[in-house]
């Protein structure tokens, strides 16, 4: 199982907290590319949802990781 930024963003929208089992229905609903569901059917299933996409794949980049200064804009 690997995660890149472009893979992972398809799952940006998806309808957290989400089940394993839900998390695939919306990535093959909404188009994802197949890596994203074999990466997602890989997960480990303990019947507890996922509250995030941080979850899912902790090196998600969070708003914090940029350093861009939304005061200066």
């Amino acid at each position: 199982m690997y995660w890149t930024l472009e893979l992972a963003s398809h799952l940006e929208d998806a309808p957290w907290p989400a089940t394993k089992d839900e998390l695939i229905d919306y990535a093959i609903r909404s188009g994802a590319p197949v890596e994203v569901i074999e990466n997602l059917q890989a997960l480990e299933d303990d019947g507890e949802p996922y509250e995030n996409i941080e979850e899912v794949w902790p090196d998600y980049p969070t708003k914090d990781d940029f350093l861009f200064n939304e005061d200066e804009y």
